[in-house]
């Protein structure tokens, strides 16, 4: 039996690729505004479900695995290429930045289901997610270039906040670069997602990233912003930062720009300025991932588990998302129900979760390399 596969184009700089205006429902700001009936100031919303008129047609799985795999140039191969540790460290920023993509407000993805994955390659890189926890909901990532032996490992739960004007959705977990043949590791955190209900809707990545290579002593400090004037209009989505030895504590470049166009680097020996990430280069004209053998497509994949749901909402069938969006979510409860009756624990295939030192989630990929997939990216 062929699987129902669902696959919607991955966020890109065009408000048209964006896509999903197409999937707005109606009446907008009445919707907003009956949220603000179910929940208060401080409220704890990791278990709040959203009615599917606020769903895009995409699983939060997919949303992080195309900040990975989507891209109009092979950013993590210049990462690996650069000839000094300065050079790669550079990359390995604009690398960083260039995971940052633009949303929409209104929308949100789903929920991933517990177990859920979602598996793609691209001609260098076989990347892999899998919902590892749900509540609270922890994401796990693994993404591999076996041949130049580069490897990426996020573990992310999101933890959002209403504060009465707006939800801040703080990204926990942290994020690994690994370079092999340099013998180089790159930690790094994310920005978080601040969505404005006032004075004017907004959706904008804010906070501070900070990246450490313990190998080369180098550190980058950078800083999500968006300014508003009087409130009522947004800039461009600015960032600044410094990368620094972290030895010395000498400044080596200091960054400015904005993520959405042109971020530069200013060598603070000589003031040569020089463009390090160019968000159109990278970030538009992205394609949806086919699928090359739908019999090879794992039941699990976030493209099948939400099919019926997608459809649905893509043909603006709001009724029929709901009830197929609901059948999703009451399948796991039973599942979980009849785990608790059997007095057996659930377990990731993919990865092994631990709690860090900090209080917070590890996760582990089990496999060294991440197999090529039968989704794959043109």
């Amino acid at each position: 039996m062929d699987k129902n596969i669902v696959l919607t184009k991955p966020f890109s700089l065009e408000k048209e690729s964006d896509g999903d205006s197409d999937y707005r429902a109606p009446n907008l700001m009445k919707r907003i505004l009956s949220l603000f009936k179910n929940v208060r100031p401080g409220s704890d919303l990791t278990r709040f479900q959203l009615p599917a008129e606020f769903n895009m047609p995409k699983s939060q799985l997919q949303c992080y695995g195309e900040e990975v795999y989507c891209g109009g140039c092979d950013m993590l191969s210049r990462c690996n290429n650069g000839e000094s540790p300065v050079d790669r460290f550079i990359s390995v920023v604009a690398w960083s930045i260039s995971t940052r993509r633009p949303v929409i407000f209104g929308v949100a993805p789903y929920n991933p289901i517990l177990g859920e994955t979602h598996h793609v390659s691209t001609p260098n890189l076989n990347v892999l997610l899998e919902q590892v926890s749900h509540h609270p909901p922890v994401t796990a990532l693994h993404a591999t270039n076996e041949k130049e032996k580069i490897e990426t490992i996020w573990c992310s739960y999101v933890v959002p906040k209403f504060n009465g004007a707006a939800v801040e959705g703080q990204v926990h977990g942290k994020r690994e670069l690994k370079l092999h043949n340099h013998g180089e590791t790159y930690e790094m955190n994310a920005p978080y997602l601040m969505i404005r209900f006032l004075p004017v809707p907004s959706c904008d990545w804010v906070g501070n990233v900070h990246i450490r290579c313990p190998e080369s002593a180098i550190e980058a400090e950078l800083c999500y912003t968006s300014h508003t004037l009087f409130g009522f209009r947004a800039s461009r989505k600015s960032i600044k930062g410094k990368i620094i030895d972290s030895i010395s504590t000498k400044i080596l470049y200091e960054i400015n720009g904005n993520w959405d166009s042109i971020v530069t680097a200013k060598d603070t020996n000589n003031g040569e300025v020089r463009v390090i990430y160019d968000a159109k280069e990278v970030i538009s004209g992205l394609q949806t991932p086919v699928v090359k053998d739908s019999e090879c497509v794992w039941g699990s994949e976030s493209a099948v588990v939400w099919s019926e749901v997608s459809e649905a909402i893509m043909n603006k069938e709001w009724e029929k998302a709901t009830e197929a969006k609901k059948s999703v979510e009451e399948r796991q409860r039973e599942l979980s129900r009849e785990r608790i009756t059997k007095g057996e624990t659930w377990l990731p295939k993919h990865f092994t979760l631990s709690h860090s030192k900090e209080g917070g989630w590890n996760c582990f990929p089990i496999q060294n390399w991440v197999p090529p997939s039968p989704i794959q990216t043109l």
